[in-house]
């Protein structure tokens, strides 16, 4: 349960959003996370134990990597291109399989789960990539719904909650919009928006703002924050100096698919 002054809080957090942008995001957020707030367990810690990802013989996309995410934290991933920050990211919903080491959520170990039951896992992590993974032959609101209709919501639920996350990411005028009558940057949204409308423990999220203007970069991680403070998970991987070091968040650097660097309040080094 969040203390009885969580809202207040939230509201009083400093970024360069206007207030009442704030006050909109944060009345969104707390209907769209009413349920979970009611009888919520916070999950455990997120473990990559001794992570390495080999393509070939010459291409090692991590080596040796070892991170544990304890809860309720907001972690950045910083790297040049080619740093392994997608990968990682990718590992933990098994989208790649690691080639050594283990992985674990909730102190349960992902990387020997059936791919059978994989579902069980990935409903608990919403995904933002930057390529958006968008179905084409479907709406906006169909492909936010799709994510609802996969993880067994019912039909009250989906048209109770769709509408509110594209409230929240500022698209309610699109939502019978087909991805490619998009621009780029709403098509991100509308996957913001398929990410965050399950609720999810954990929030991945692969340069989220990388097609989006700076007024919607910062509405975009303003967002990730507040629901980072009701208790999910986000790890961010970002290649956007200024949005790093505005977070002042753990910071993660990789190079060559190695961990060179794991700072508390930690800032772009690259």
């Amino acid at each position: 349960m969040l203390p009885t002054n969580s809202s207040e809080k939230l509201v009083s957090f400093a970024t360069p959003i206007s207030y009442k942008f704030e006050c909109s995001v944060l009345n969104a957020v707390v209907k769209l996370y009413s349920l979970r707030l009611h009888n919520f367990d916070i999950i455990g810690m997120i473990f990559f134990d001794n992570i390495s990802k080999q393509y070939n013989h010459h291409t090692a996309a991590l080596r040796n990597v070892t991170l544990r995410i304890q809860p309720k934290e907001f972690i950045s991933v910083v790297g040049s291109s080619g740093a392994g920050k997608t990968t990682l990211l990718k590992l933990l919903i098994r989208e790649e399989e690691p080639s050594e080491g283990k992985i674990f959520l909730d102190g349960f170990e992902v990387t020997a789960v059936h791919r059978r039951d994989l579902h069980h896992v990935r409903r608990r992590i919403g995904t933002i990539f930057q390529d958006y993974k968008l179905l084409p032959d479907r709406t906006a609101y169909e492909n936010v719904a799709f994510a609802m209709e996969a993880a067994g919501r019912r039909d009250e639920e989906i048209h109770e909650d769709v509408p509110q996350v594209f409230e929240l990411v500022g698209l309610t005028d699109r939502m019978e919009s087909f991805p490619h009558q998009l621009s780029g940057g709403e098509q991100q949204r509308v996957a913001i928006a398929r990410a965050l409308v399950n609720r999810p423990d954990v929030i991945l999220a692969d340069e989220p703002t990388g097609n989006l203007d700076p007024v919607n970069t910062w509405e975009i991680i303003k967002l990730l924050q507040k629901i980072n403070e009701l208790g999910t998970i986000v790890i961010l991987a970002s290649h956007n100096k200024e949005v790093i070091n505005t977070i002042d968040k753990r910071v993660v650097v990789l190079d060559r698919g190695m961990v060179v660097s794991d700072q508390e309040r930690g800032k772009y080094l690259l």
